[in-house]
Protein backbone atom coordinates (compact mmCIF):
# COMPACT_ATOMS: atom_id res chain seq x y z
CA UNK A 1 0.00 0.00 0.00
CA UNK A 2 2.68 2.44 1.02
CA UNK A 3 4.69 1.42 -2.03
CA UNK A 4 1.82 2.45 -4.26
CA UNK A 5 1.77 5.88 -2.78
CA UNK A 6 5.17 6.58 -4.24
CA UNK A 7 3.72 5.97 -7.69
CA UNK A 8 0.94 8.52 -7.32
CA UNK A 9 0.98 11.74 -9.31
CA UNK A 10 1.40 13.84 -6.18
CA UNK A 11 4.68 12.11 -5.28
CA UNK A 12 5.85 12.17 -8.85
CA UNK A 13 5.23 15.91 -9.17
CA UNK A 14 6.57 16.47 -5.66
CA UNK A 15 9.85 14.79 -6.56
CA UNK A 16 10.17 16.97 -9.64
CA UNK A 17 9.43 20.08 -7.58
CA UNK A 18 12.04 19.12 -4.97
CA UNK A 19 14.60 18.46 -7.71
CA UNK A 20 13.84 21.80 -9.36
CA UNK A 21 14.08 23.55 -6.00
CA UNK A 22 17.48 21.95 -5.35
CA UNK A 23 18.67 22.96 -8.81
CA UNK A 24 17.49 26.54 -8.26
CA UNK A 25 19.28 26.67 -4.90
CA UNK A 26 22.50 25.33 -6.46
CA UNK A 27 22.20 27.87 -9.27
CA UNK A 28 21.70 30.69 -6.74
CA UNK A 29 24.74 29.54 -4.75
CA UNK A 30 26.84 29.42 -7.92
CA UNK A 31 25.52 32.82 -8.99
CA UNK A 32 26.33 34.27 -5.56
CA UNK A 33 29.87 32.86 -5.69
CA UNK A 34 30.33 34.19 -9.22
CA UNK A 35 29.04 37.65 -8.33
CA UNK A 36 31.28 37.75 -5.23
CA UNK A 37 34.29 36.84 -7.37
CA UNK A 38 33.40 39.59 -9.86
CA UNK A 39 32.92 42.06 -7.00
CA UNK A 40 36.32 41.28 -5.49
CA UNK A 41 38.40 40.73 -8.63
CA UNK A 42 36.72 43.04 -11.15
CA UNK A 43 35.22 45.72 -8.91
CA UNK A 44 31.71 45.20 -10.30
CA UNK A 45 29.91 45.96 -7.07
CA UNK A 46 27.35 48.78 -7.23
CA UNK A 47 27.92 51.30 -4.44
CA UNK A 48 24.59 51.79 -2.67
CA UNK A 49 26.04 53.44 0.46
CA UNK A 50 24.51 56.77 1.49
CA UNK A 51 27.81 58.62 0.97
CA UNK A 52 29.24 56.72 -2.00
CA UNK A 53 32.21 55.59 0.09
CA UNK A 54 33.14 52.81 -2.36
CA UNK A 55 32.77 54.90 -5.54
CA UNK A 56 35.88 56.02 -7.40
CA UNK A 57 36.15 59.57 -8.68
CA UNK A 58 37.43 60.53 -12.13
CA UNK A 59 40.67 61.71 -10.47
CA UNK A 60 41.28 58.30 -8.91
CA UNK A 61 40.57 56.51 -12.19
CA UNK A 62 43.01 58.82 -13.99
CA UNK A 63 45.77 58.10 -11.45
CA UNK A 64 45.18 54.34 -11.67
CA UNK A 65 45.19 54.35 -15.48
CA UNK A 66 48.63 56.02 -15.52
CA UNK A 67 50.23 53.55 -13.11
CA UNK A 68 53.41 52.05 -14.54
CA UNK A 69 54.91 50.67 -11.33
CA UNK A 70 53.56 48.09 -8.85
CA UNK A 71 52.14 49.47 -5.60
CA UNK A 72 51.65 47.44 -2.42
CA UNK A 73 49.33 48.45 0.41
CA UNK A 74 49.71 46.99 3.90
CA UNK A 75 46.70 47.30 6.22
CA UNK A 76 47.95 47.04 9.80
CA UNK A 77 45.06 45.40 11.64
CA UNK A 78 44.73 42.47 13.99
CA UNK A 79 42.75 39.49 12.73
CA UNK A 80 40.29 39.95 15.57
CA UNK A 81 39.40 43.50 14.44
CA UNK A 82 38.41 42.70 10.85
CA UNK A 83 34.78 43.67 11.46
CA UNK A 84 35.86 47.19 12.47
CA UNK A 85 37.13 48.12 9.01
CA UNK A 86 34.94 46.23 6.54
CA UNK A 87 34.30 49.33 4.42
CA UNK A 88 38.02 49.92 4.03
CA UNK A 89 38.56 46.29 3.02
CA UNK A 90 35.95 46.70 0.30
CA UNK A 91 37.54 49.98 -0.78
CA UNK A 92 40.98 48.34 -1.06
CA UNK A 93 39.42 45.48 -3.03
CA UNK A 94 38.07 48.12 -5.40
CA UNK A 95 41.55 49.59 -5.89
CA UNK A 96 43.08 46.15 -6.46
CA UNK A 97 40.34 45.24 -8.93
CA UNK A 98 40.93 48.46 -10.87
CA UNK A 99 44.55 47.67 -11.73
CA UNK A 100 46.88 44.69 -11.70
CA UNK A 101 49.55 47.13 -10.46
CA UNK A 102 47.85 47.46 -7.05
CA UNK A 103 47.86 44.73 -4.41
CA UNK A 104 47.05 44.80 -0.72
CA UNK A 105 47.28 42.53 2.28
CA UNK A 106 46.31 42.62 5.92
CA UNK A 107 49.23 42.46 8.35
CA UNK A 108 48.98 41.97 12.09
CA UNK A 109 51.46 44.50 13.52
CA UNK A 110 51.85 42.48 16.71
CA UNK A 111 53.31 39.49 14.88
CA UNK A 112 55.25 41.36 12.18
CA UNK A 113 57.43 44.01 13.89
CA UNK A 114 59.99 43.74 11.08
CA UNK A 115 57.55 45.39 8.70
CA UNK A 116 57.01 48.29 11.11
CA UNK A 117 60.77 48.74 11.46
CA UNK A 118 61.23 48.71 7.69
CA UNK A 119 58.87 51.67 7.24
CA UNK A 120 59.76 53.67 10.35
CA UNK A 121 61.27 57.16 10.08
CA UNK A 122 62.64 59.62 12.62
CA UNK A 123 59.28 61.43 12.71
CA UNK A 124 56.80 58.63 12.15
CA UNK A 125 56.47 55.00 13.22
CA UNK A 126 53.60 52.94 11.75
CA UNK A 127 51.30 51.12 14.13
CA UNK A 128 47.94 49.41 14.42
CA UNK A 129 45.16 50.87 12.23
CA UNK A 130 47.72 52.47 9.89
CA UNK A 131 48.09 51.83 6.17
CA UNK A 132 51.44 51.69 4.38
CA UNK A 133 51.40 52.49 0.66
CA UNK A 134 54.71 51.41 -0.89
CA UNK A 135 56.35 51.27 -4.31
CA UNK A 136 59.36 48.99 -4.32
CA UNK A 137 60.77 50.39 -7.58
CA UNK A 138 61.06 53.91 -6.17
CA UNK A 139 61.53 52.68 -2.57
CA UNK A 140 59.08 55.39 -1.54
CA UNK A 141 56.20 54.97 0.89
CA UNK A 142 53.52 56.90 2.70
CA UNK A 143 51.94 56.03 6.06
CA UNK A 144 48.21 56.78 6.39
CA UNK A 145 45.83 56.69 9.32
CA UNK A 146 43.67 58.64 11.69
CA UNK A 147 43.67 62.28 10.62
CA UNK A 148 44.46 61.36 6.99
CA UNK A 149 41.03 59.75 6.70
CA UNK A 150 38.95 62.47 8.38
CA UNK A 151 38.15 65.97 7.16
CA UNK A 152 37.98 68.92 9.57
CA UNK A 153 35.35 71.64 9.43
CA UNK A 154 34.94 74.77 11.53
CA UNK A 155 31.73 74.77 13.58
CA UNK A 156 30.44 78.32 13.86
CA UNK A 157 28.17 77.45 16.78
CA UNK A 158 30.85 75.89 18.99
CA UNK A 159 33.83 77.83 17.64
CA UNK A 160 35.87 74.63 17.24
CA UNK A 161 37.18 72.42 14.46
CA UNK A 162 35.23 69.15 14.15
CA UNK A 163 35.61 66.03 12.04
CA UNK A 164 32.74 65.99 9.55
CA UNK A 165 33.81 64.01 6.46
CA UNK A 166 35.68 60.91 5.31
CA UNK A 167 38.72 61.29 3.06
CA UNK A 168 39.68 57.66 2.47
CA UNK A 169 39.77 57.98 -1.32
CA UNK A 170 41.77 61.20 -1.50
CA UNK A 171 44.30 59.89 1.06
CA UNK A 172 44.84 56.52 -0.65
CA UNK A 173 44.85 57.89 -4.19
CA UNK A 174 47.20 60.71 -3.23
CA UNK A 175 49.56 58.21 -1.59
CA UNK A 176 49.55 55.98 -4.68
CA UNK A 177 50.28 58.95 -6.95
CA UNK A 178 53.12 60.05 -4.70
CA UNK A 179 54.97 56.74 -4.22
CA UNK A 180 55.26 56.07 -7.97
CA UNK A 181 56.85 59.46 -8.70
CA UNK A 182 60.33 59.26 -10.20
CA UNK A 183 61.56 62.29 -8.26
CA UNK A 184 60.76 63.47 -4.74
CA UNK A 185 59.82 67.17 -4.51
CA UNK A 186 62.23 69.11 -2.32
CA UNK A 187 61.73 72.25 -0.22
CA UNK A 188 64.94 74.18 0.44
CA UNK A 189 64.79 76.57 3.39
CA UNK A 190 67.37 79.30 2.88
CA UNK A 191 69.53 80.61 5.71
CA UNK A 192 72.06 83.39 6.12
CA UNK A 193 69.84 86.50 6.17
CA UNK A 194 68.63 86.37 9.78
CA UNK A 195 65.58 84.32 8.85
CA UNK A 196 63.49 82.39 11.40
CA UNK A 197 65.52 80.24 13.78
CA UNK A 198 65.34 76.53 13.04
CA UNK A 199 63.55 75.73 16.30
CA UNK A 200 60.48 77.62 15.07
CA UNK A 201 60.29 75.61 11.85
CA UNK A 202 59.91 72.15 13.42
CA UNK A 203 56.15 71.87 12.89
CA UNK A 204 56.45 73.16 9.33
CA UNK A 205 59.19 70.64 8.55
CA UNK A 206 57.17 67.80 10.12
CA UNK A 207 54.12 68.74 8.07
CA UNK A 208 56.13 68.71 4.84
CA UNK A 209 57.83 65.43 5.64
CA UNK A 210 54.48 63.87 6.59
CA UNK A 211 53.36 64.81 3.07
CA UNK A 212 56.53 63.16 1.74
CA UNK A 213 58.45 66.27 0.74
CA UNK A 214 62.17 66.39 1.39
CA UNK A 215 63.29 69.35 3.50
CA UNK A 216 66.76 70.78 3.24
CA UNK A 217 68.54 73.82 4.70
CA UNK A 218 71.02 75.71 2.54
CA UNK A 219 72.99 78.95 2.45
CA UNK A 220 73.23 80.82 -0.83
CA UNK A 221 76.61 82.21 0.14
CA UNK A 222 78.00 78.68 0.01
CA UNK A 223 79.85 78.55 -3.31
CA UNK A 224 79.20 74.80 -3.55
CA UNK A 225 75.41 75.21 -3.50
CA UNK A 226 73.55 75.98 -6.72
CA UNK A 227 69.73 75.82 -6.51
CA UNK A 228 68.01 73.16 -8.63
CA UNK A 229 65.06 74.67 -10.58
CA UNK A 230 62.98 71.59 -9.76
CA UNK A 231 63.17 72.44 -6.05
CA UNK A 232 61.39 75.16 -4.09
CA UNK A 233 63.33 77.95 -2.37
CA UNK A 234 61.83 79.34 0.85
CA UNK A 235 62.65 82.65 2.52
CA UNK A 236 61.32 82.82 6.08
CA UNK A 237 61.33 86.57 6.70
CA UNK A 238 64.79 87.64 5.56
CA UNK A 239 66.18 90.58 7.55
CA UNK A 240 69.34 91.15 5.50
CA UNK A 241 69.69 91.93 1.82
CA UNK A 242 70.88 89.54 -0.86
CA UNK A 243 74.37 89.95 -2.23
CA UNK A 244 74.95 90.44 -5.94
CA UNK A 245 76.33 86.90 -6.19
CA UNK A 246 73.20 85.52 -4.50
CA UNK A 247 70.99 87.56 -6.83
CA UNK A 248 72.77 86.05 -9.81
CA UNK A 249 72.11 82.53 -8.50
CA UNK A 250 68.44 83.31 -7.85
CA UNK A 251 67.97 84.99 -11.22
CA UNK A 252 69.35 81.93 -13.00
CA UNK A 253 67.22 79.68 -10.79
CA UNK A 254 64.02 81.60 -11.70
CA UNK A 255 64.91 81.75 -15.40
CA UNK A 256 64.90 77.93 -15.48
CA UNK A 257 61.43 77.76 -13.87
CA UNK A 258 62.41 77.66 -10.19
CA UNK A 259 59.76 78.72 -7.68
CA UNK A 260 59.79 80.73 -4.44
CA UNK A 261 57.88 80.91 -1.18
CA UNK A 262 58.32 84.25 0.59
CA UNK A 263 57.33 85.01 4.17
CA UNK A 264 57.49 88.76 4.71
CA UNK A 265 56.49 89.72 8.26
CA UNK A 266 55.89 93.32 9.29
CA UNK A 267 59.28 93.32 11.06
CA UNK A 268 61.33 92.90 7.87
CA UNK A 269 63.17 96.17 6.99
CA UNK A 270 62.24 96.20 3.32
CA UNK A 271 63.63 99.70 2.69
CA UNK A 272 67.12 98.42 3.54
CA UNK A 273 66.99 95.44 1.14
CA UNK A 274 67.02 96.74 -2.46
CA UNK A 275 68.13 93.46 -4.05
CA UNK A 276 65.50 91.49 -2.17
CA UNK A 277 62.85 94.03 -3.20
CA UNK A 278 63.94 93.66 -6.83
CA UNK A 279 63.34 89.90 -6.56
CA UNK A 280 59.88 90.40 -5.02
CA UNK A 281 58.87 93.01 -7.60
CA UNK A 282 59.82 90.66 -10.42
CA UNK A 283 56.75 88.67 -9.31
CA UNK A 284 54.51 91.71 -8.82
CA UNK A 285 54.86 91.70 -5.01
CA UNK A 286 55.04 95.07 -3.22
CA UNK A 287 55.11 94.84 0.60
CA UNK A 288 53.48 97.73 2.48
CA UNK A 289 54.77 99.17 5.74
CA UNK A 290 52.95 98.67 9.02
CA UNK A 291 50.47 96.22 10.52
CA UNK A 292 46.90 95.50 9.46
CA UNK A 293 44.30 95.56 12.21
CA UNK A 294 40.56 95.12 12.17
CA UNK A 295 37.97 97.82 12.73
CA UNK A 296 36.73 97.16 16.30
CA UNK A 297 33.13 97.64 15.09
CA UNK A 298 33.48 94.83 12.53
CA UNK A 299 33.30 91.90 14.94
CA UNK A 300 33.30 89.28 12.18
CA UNK A 301 36.68 90.38 10.83
CA UNK A 302 38.88 89.49 13.82
CA UNK A 303 39.34 86.70 16.34
CA UNK A 304 37.72 87.17 19.74
CA UNK A 305 38.86 90.52 21.19
CA UNK A 306 42.22 90.90 19.39
CA UNK A 307 41.98 93.32 16.46
CA UNK A 308 45.39 92.20 15.17
CA UNK A 309 44.25 88.57 14.81
CA UNK A 310 42.43 88.83 11.49
CA UNK A 311 39.87 86.46 10.00
CA UNK A 312 40.73 86.89 6.32
CA UNK A 313 38.65 86.26 3.22
CA UNK A 314 40.00 83.36 1.17
CA UNK A 315 39.78 84.17 -2.55
CA UNK A 316 39.32 81.45 -5.14
CA UNK A 317 42.67 80.92 -6.91
CA UNK A 318 44.74 78.00 -8.16
CA UNK A 319 45.94 77.43 -4.59
CA UNK A 320 42.61 77.75 -2.80
CA UNK A 321 39.92 76.71 -5.30
CA UNK A 322 39.28 73.32 -3.71
CA UNK A 323 39.41 74.73 -0.16
CA UNK A 324 36.86 77.41 -0.99
CA UNK A 325 34.63 74.85 -2.71
CA UNK A 326 34.71 72.56 0.33
CA UNK A 327 34.21 75.39 2.83
CA UNK A 328 37.68 74.89 4.33
CA UNK A 329 38.48 78.57 4.37
CA UNK A 330 38.64 79.43 8.08
CA UNK A 331 41.99 81.03 8.94
CA UNK A 332 43.46 83.25 11.65
CA UNK A 333 46.30 85.61 10.67
CA UNK A 334 48.01 87.22 13.66
CA UNK A 335 49.90 90.50 13.24
CA UNK A 336 50.26 90.58 9.49
CA UNK A 337 51.77 92.85 6.90
CA UNK A 338 49.76 93.83 3.80
CA UNK A 339 50.75 94.09 0.15
CA UNK A 340 49.87 96.53 -2.61
CA UNK A 341 47.00 95.61 -4.90
CA UNK A 342 48.45 93.72 -7.90
CA UNK A 343 48.76 95.86 -10.99
CA UNK A 344 47.89 94.76 -14.48
CA UNK A 345 51.12 93.14 -15.58
CA UNK A 346 52.30 92.14 -19.02
CA UNK A 347 51.20 88.90 -20.61
CA UNK A 348 54.14 87.08 -19.03
CA UNK A 349 53.13 87.80 -15.42
CA UNK A 350 49.90 86.87 -13.67
CA UNK A 351 49.36 87.84 -10.01
CA UNK A 352 46.30 86.95 -7.89
CA UNK A 353 45.19 87.78 -4.35
CA UNK A 354 44.94 84.60 -2.25
CA UNK A 355 43.93 86.11 1.12
CA UNK A 356 42.34 89.48 1.72
CA UNK A 357 41.37 91.46 4.82
CA UNK A 358 37.87 92.78 5.39
CA UNK A 359 37.16 96.05 3.57
CA UNK A 360 36.95 97.77 6.97
CA UNK A 361 40.54 96.88 7.91
CA UNK A 362 43.01 99.56 8.97
CA UNK A 363 46.73 99.71 8.14
CA UNK A 364 48.64 101.07 11.10
CA UNK A 365 51.94 102.39 9.71
CA UNK A 366 53.29 103.26 13.16
CA UNK A 367 51.91 104.31 16.52
CA UNK A 368 50.56 107.61 15.23
CA UNK A 369 50.12 107.20 11.46
CA UNK A 370 47.28 105.37 9.72
CA UNK A 371 47.21 104.72 5.96
CA UNK A 372 44.25 105.90 3.87
CA UNK A 373 41.40 103.40 3.78
CA UNK A 374 40.94 101.03 0.83
CA UNK A 375 37.67 99.89 -0.70
CA UNK A 376 38.27 96.13 -1.10
CA UNK A 377 40.45 95.36 1.89
CA UNK A 378 44.20 94.67 1.88
CA UNK A 379 45.88 91.75 0.10
CA UNK A 380 47.50 89.58 2.79
CA UNK A 381 48.82 86.81 0.54
CA UNK A 382 49.52 86.65 -3.20
CA UNK A 383 50.38 84.03 -5.79
CA UNK A 384 52.16 84.65 -9.10
CA UNK A 385 53.09 82.91 -12.33
CA UNK A 386 55.84 84.36 -14.49
CA UNK A 387 56.86 83.10 -17.93
CA UNK A 388 60.61 83.52 -18.15
CA UNK A 389 62.68 84.60 -21.17
CA UNK A 390 63.59 80.94 -21.62
CA UNK A 391 59.87 80.02 -21.76
CA UNK A 392 59.78 78.32 -18.36
CA UNK A 393 57.01 79.01 -15.82
CA UNK A 394 58.29 80.28 -12.47
CA UNK A 395 55.83 80.43 -9.57
CA UNK A 396 55.85 82.38 -6.32
CA UNK A 397 53.75 82.83 -3.19
CA UNK A 398 54.09 85.54 -0.54
CA UNK A 399 52.34 86.00 2.80
CA UNK A 400 52.62 88.71 5.44
CA UNK A 401 52.59 86.39 8.46
CA UNK A 402 54.67 83.25 8.83
CA UNK A 403 52.58 81.86 11.71
CA UNK A 404 49.96 80.76 9.20
CA UNK A 405 52.44 78.31 7.70
CA UNK A 406 54.43 77.16 10.73
CA UNK A 407 52.13 77.14 13.78
CA UNK A 408 50.95 73.74 14.98
CA UNK A 409 48.28 75.47 17.04
CA UNK A 410 46.86 77.19 13.97
CA UNK A 411 47.04 73.85 12.13
CA UNK A 412 44.77 72.37 14.79
CA UNK A 413 42.14 75.11 15.10
CA UNK A 414 41.94 76.47 11.52
CA UNK A 415 42.49 75.34 7.95
CA UNK A 416 46.06 76.71 7.90
CA UNK A 417 47.48 73.21 7.46
CA UNK A 418 45.40 72.57 4.36
CA UNK A 419 46.41 75.95 2.95
CA UNK A 420 50.11 75.22 3.58
CA UNK A 421 49.91 71.87 1.77
CA UNK A 422 48.10 73.49 -1.17
CA UNK A 423 50.74 76.22 -1.39
CA UNK A 424 53.43 73.55 -1.62
CA UNK A 425 51.56 71.67 -4.32
CA UNK A 426 51.09 74.87 -6.35
CA UNK A 427 54.72 75.94 -6.12
CA UNK A 428 56.17 72.50 -6.85
CA UNK A 429 53.52 71.75 -9.48
CA UNK A 430 52.99 68.54 -7.59
CA UNK A 431 49.95 67.03 -9.36
CA UNK A 432 50.30 63.73 -7.51
CA UNK A 433 48.98 65.01 -4.21
CA UNK A 434 46.99 67.97 -5.42
CA UNK A 435 43.93 65.87 -6.20
CA UNK A 436 40.55 67.53 -6.06
CA UNK A 437 38.62 64.55 -4.65
CA UNK A 438 35.46 65.46 -2.76
CA UNK A 439 35.31 64.03 0.80
CA UNK A 440 32.41 61.74 1.70
CA UNK A 441 29.85 62.58 4.36
CA UNK A 442 30.71 61.03 7.71
CA UNK A 443 27.19 61.22 9.18
CA UNK A 444 24.13 59.76 7.52
CA UNK A 445 21.71 62.56 6.58
CA UNK A 446 18.07 62.45 7.66
CA UNK A 447 15.86 60.28 5.46
CA UNK A 448 13.75 62.23 2.99
CA UNK A 449 11.36 61.07 0.31
CA UNK A 450 13.52 62.51 -2.46
CA UNK A 451 16.61 60.80 -1.05
CA UNK A 452 15.39 57.22 -1.68
CA UNK A 453 18.26 55.33 -3.26
CA UNK A 454 18.22 52.28 -5.49
CA UNK A 455 18.96 50.17 -2.42
CA UNK A 456 15.87 51.47 -0.63
CA UNK A 457 13.73 50.78 -3.69
CA UNK A 458 15.08 47.24 -4.01
CA UNK A 459 14.50 46.65 -0.30
CA UNK A 460 10.81 47.30 -0.85
CA UNK A 461 10.48 45.83 -4.34
CA UNK A 462 12.04 42.41 -3.68
CA UNK A 463 9.59 41.26 -0.97
CA UNK A 464 6.69 42.54 -3.07
CA UNK A 465 7.92 40.61 -6.12
CA UNK A 466 8.17 37.41 -4.05
CA UNK A 467 4.65 37.94 -2.75
CA UNK A 468 3.37 38.53 -6.28
CA UNK A 469 5.07 35.34 -7.54
CA UNK A 470 3.55 33.35 -4.67
CA UNK A 471 0.08 34.61 -5.55
CA UNK A 472 0.57 33.56 -9.17
CA UNK A 473 1.49 30.05 -8.07
CA UNK A 474 -1.04 29.57 -5.27
CA UNK A 475 -3.96 31.23 -7.05
CA UNK A 476 -4.55 28.44 -9.62
CA UNK A 477 -4.10 25.73 -6.95
CA UNK A 478 -6.85 27.25 -4.87
CA UNK A 479 -9.27 26.96 -7.79
CA UNK A 480 -8.54 23.26 -8.44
Amino acid sequence: MSKGKFKTGKWKYGSVSALMLAMVLLALIALNAGVYALEKNKGWRIDLSFNGILSQSAETKAVIEKLDKPVEIYALFRKSSERDWLELQELLNKYAASSDKITWKQVDPAVNPQLLEQFSTDNLVPGESNFIVWCEQTNRFRILGGEDFMGLEYNLETGTMEYDSLTFESAITGAIAYVVKDRVPKAVILQGHDEYELQYLTDFQNLLEANQYEVEYQTLRDNEYTPDPEDLLIFFNAQKDLTDIEMTKLTEFAAKGGSFLFVCDYSAPMANMPNYMTLLRSYGFEPLDGLVRADPLDKNSYYESNQYFLLPVMCSTDITMDLVGLGRDYLIIPETRAFAEPEEGDRNLNVSVVLRSADTAIRQIDRTNIAPSVTDGYPLALEARRITTESYVSRAFIIGCGEVLISKYLYSVTHCQELTVNVMEFLLQNDGTGLNITPKDAARPGLKTESLSLGSILLIALPLSVLFAALLVLGPRKNR
